[in-house]
């Protein structure tokens, strides 16, 4: 018996809401840092 999901059930929500929680302010900071860099070239 080596089926992985049985031992180590994935559970996609969780990951939804993992990768929102890490990207969501990964993405906030890199709009602001590059909206702060624009206004050095203007």
């Amino acid at each position: 018996m080596n089926d992985q999901n049985a031992v180590h059930p994935t559970n996609t929500g969780l990951l939804i809401v993992f990768w929102a929680y890490v990207l969501i302010p990964l993405a906030w900071g890199v709009i602001k840092t590059l909206s702060q860099a624009m206004k050095l070239f203007h």
